[in-house]
């Protein structure tokens, strides 16, 4: 008989209270549906505890309570979201103006010429070493075919071919980097 009593006292508090309290809760989260289900959850709750609570208690004043924590949890987990989405935006922000500046001090002739540097570089050290030496003292040294073939005792028809062959490498090495011709 004592539970069929709590249930009736239940019903009635919530017959005479629940329109106030979602009014209540309403006037904190600006949603009837947010503010019910908050009020539903606070009824819930008061009747999973009313045992624990002293003989006599103001019910409808502890489930106002329960109410008003209610909402204030809700508006700070709200508060929190928009604090994380606002500092995410500021990272996103901060992440597109780097990739500009990034950009924006981007050399790009810089960027292709150290590549093209750098495969150059493999080439000639894949090459055989007197192909290499030949192409390097006309290239880089400027020496002439004729320097070049009295200091390595070659005829210059054979460091013509040196640097023909050189040259042939080194076209197929870097036909990314040259235009298209038509």
């Amino acid at each position: 008989m004592e539970t069929s009593d709590n249930i009736a006292n239940l019903n009635e508090l919530y017959k005479n209270y629940n329109d106030r309290f979602v009014r209540l809760a309403k006037s904190y989260v600006m949603s009837k549906e947010i503010a019910e289900d908050i009020v539903m959850e606070s009824f819930m709750c008061y009747w999973e505890n009313r045992l624990q609570l002293a003989p006599g208690s103001n019910a409808p004043a502890y489930i106002t309570t329960l109410i008003k924590n209610k909402c204030l949890n809700h508006l700070n987990r709200l508060h929190t979201q928009d604090e994380i989405k606002r500092q995410l935006t500021n990272l996103e922000v901060w992440e597109a103006k780097l990739q500009i500046a990034t950009l924006e001090a981007c050399n790009p002739k810089k960027l292709f010429s150290d590549e093209v540097h750098q495969i150059v570089n493999r080439t000639l050290e894949s090459l055989p070493p007197k192909t290499c030496e030949v192409f390097v003292r006309s290239r880089y040294l400027e020496q002439s075919h004729k320097e070049i073939a009295e200091c390595l005792g070659l005829s210059t028809k054979s460091i013509e071919y040196h640097i023909t062959k050189t040259l042939k490498i080194l076209r197929i090495a870097l036909k990314d980097y040259f235009l298209p011709t038509h």
